[in-house]
């Protein structure tokens, strides 16, 4: 038998496995009982078996029966009350822009909300001064767009990357409101590449815990790590087989990073004993390429959303030393303009190391992000993430279930950020709108959104002149 007569059998035989139902959603039971333990009321606060309401909860507070030391809600309380309220009425205005939204994020504190959009410009807002914009970015060297944002920790520098080997870094404390590249602010240049003939895009960009480095994933199939003291490129990991799309940190200490492919492998990297390029562990299951990598920081467990439609949950410790493989493609097809083939959407990989499978969104055209919900306010009992169907879902990590779905825009949502003590979610469009979602909010304010605002890009307004000035 000729070898494309094999790979024809075998594309039947996987069209076939995917036509059928898909299999019911499980989890593993100790990630599972984490998070309960995290969102769930505490023994003495849950007296009965149905559900606890507010109520219930006061009660056993003022009994003294709530909390370790019966005086008070503990941590688990507190986020099972708050994660019965989540941010979806709305959704409110924050920004009107005439160019796509692809990045948000708010600060550690949640004073601040950072956005970059397409073309050159970011704009911060600050939260508590009822999301007046703080300051005005004009980017200095962009190519298309801003494709990644990151504050400091101590939330006094932002970086900013674009398809250019280049990470721009602005003091975002300082007085003036407006930042205009090199004109009346220092935008300092991070130079990734010092070689004039060879070029690359940046798709993601974090600083390290401490605030020493900038780490960068990239399409050269590369991680960069820049020491800012010593002003250069310390480190380059050939990491991957293919595009770098996501980096980001397991856990607080900043050794270990989690790394995310158009080769369809997320890999754990310790920059403690980087050994010939060879990774900690590589986690293997998804089918396409790696979009979006959020950790929960434990260092232990992470979320992927990947191009196959799927957001996965994985467990370090099941990592193995290499790869076993890379299963055959058995679908054709293009994620930038395709629709993605029926055929495939419930194919399983032959080696899934994954903990458990979330289903619902889409990713297509873009790199759409993912995120464990805050630990505070929910103790991370929910996964949420952009769609490009319009959509912000959110999903119960124990369940598999979607409890909500967001829905007003009426273009692709890219990316979102919930809060980290607040019940408000911010989503950032396509349509040009960044939007935020409360748990309750006012309706008569004039800055909810209505259905005559909508649009599909926001080319289709036409502005006055306040605006385009």
């Amino acid at each position: 038998m000729s070898a494309m007569a094999r790979l024809r059998g075998r594309r039947r035989a996987a069209a076939k496995e995917a036509a059928r139902e898909p299999e019911p959603f499980a989890i593993e039971e100790e990630v599972s009982h984490l998070t309960r333990i995290g969102s769930e009321p505490c023994p003495r606060t849950r007296t009965r078996k149905r559900g606890v309401s507010a109520f219930d909860m006061l009660a056993s507070r003022e009994s003294g029966r709530a909390g370790p030391g019966g005086g008070g809600f503990c941590s688990a309380d507190r986020a099972y009350a708050a994660g019965k309220h989540l941010p979806a009425e709305g959704p409110w205005c924050v920004e009107d822009m005439d160019s796509e939204a692809y990045v948000s994020q708010f600060s550690s504190d949640g004073s601040l909300l950072v956005a970059g959009f397409r073309g050159s410009r970011i704009r911060i807002y600050d939260v508590d001064k009822g999301w007046k914009v703080h300051k005005n970015i004009s980017c200095r060297s962009m190519r298309w767009t801003v494709s990644d944002i990151a504050l400091s920790p101590d939330q006094r520098y932002l970086a900013y990357s674009s398809l250019s080997p280049i990470v721009h870094i602005v003091n975002v404390q300082s007085a003036g409101r407006e930042s205009d590249a090199n004109v009346n602010e220092i935008h300092e240049g991070l130079e990734f590449c010092d070689d004039d003939e060879y070029s690359f895009g940046i798709f993601s960009v974090k600083f390290s815990k401490d605030g020493r480095d900038v780490v960068v994933g990239n399409n050269d199939s590369s991680i960069y790590v820049y020491d800012l003291g010593a002003n250069k490129v310390s480190v380059r990991i050939r990491a991957h087989a293919a595009d770098v799309n996501t980096v980001t940190f397991a856990d607080e200490s900043g050794n270990v990073l989690y790394s995310g492919s158009d080769d369809n492998l997320c890999k754990v990297w310790d920059r403690r004993c980087l050994v010939r390029e060879k990774p900690s562990g590589v986690l293997s299951g998804h089918l396409d390429g790696i979009t979006c990598i959020d950790s929960r920081g434990d260092g232990r467990y992470l979320i992927s959303n990947c191009k196959d439609q799927t957001i996965k949950l994985w467990d370090i410790r099941k990592m193995s030393a290499t790869t076993k493989g890379r299963p055959p493609r058995l679908y054709d097809w293009d994620y930038r303009w395709m629709a993605f083939p029926t055929n495939a959407r419930y194919y399983k990989h032959p080696n899934d190391q994954s903990l458990a499978t979330y289903r619902g969104h889409s990713v297509l055209r873009t790199l759409i992000r993912c995120y464990f919900s805050p630990m505070h306010s929910t103790g991370q009992r929910y996964i949420y993430t952009g769609s490009s169907d319009d959509t912000v879902y959110i999903y119960d990590v124990v369940t598999g279930a979607v409890v909500k779905k967001l829905s007003w825009h009426r273009s692709i949502i890219r990316d979102c950020t919930w809060h980290p003590y607040r019940p408000t979610l911010v989503s950032s469009s396509w349509d040009g709108y960044v939007a935020r979602w409360e748990a309750s909010g006012d309706k008569e304010d004039p800055s909810m959104l209505s259905f005559d605002e909508q649009r599909t890009s926001p080319y289709h307004q036409t502005y006055g002149l306040s605006f385009a000035m």
